[in-house]
């Protein structure tokens, strides 16, 4: 029997993904000068995060 394609782990880092990362939020805040050093980290605002 074979693995199902959505089972495999290869390549599995390359796909888009919806949901980001707290660190990835917010370094994507700070590029749109959106976040400063020495906020709070919970409750970040939404940041929109389209496919390339």
């Amino acid at each position: 029997m074979s693995i199902d394609r959505s089972l495999r782990v290869k390549g599995a880092l390359k796909r888009h993904r919806n949901v980001l990362n707290r660190e990835e939020r917010i370094k994507m805040l700070k590029t749109e000068e959106r976040w400063t050093e020495g906020e709070k980290i919970t409750g970040l605002p939404k940041v929109a995060h389209r496919k390339a």
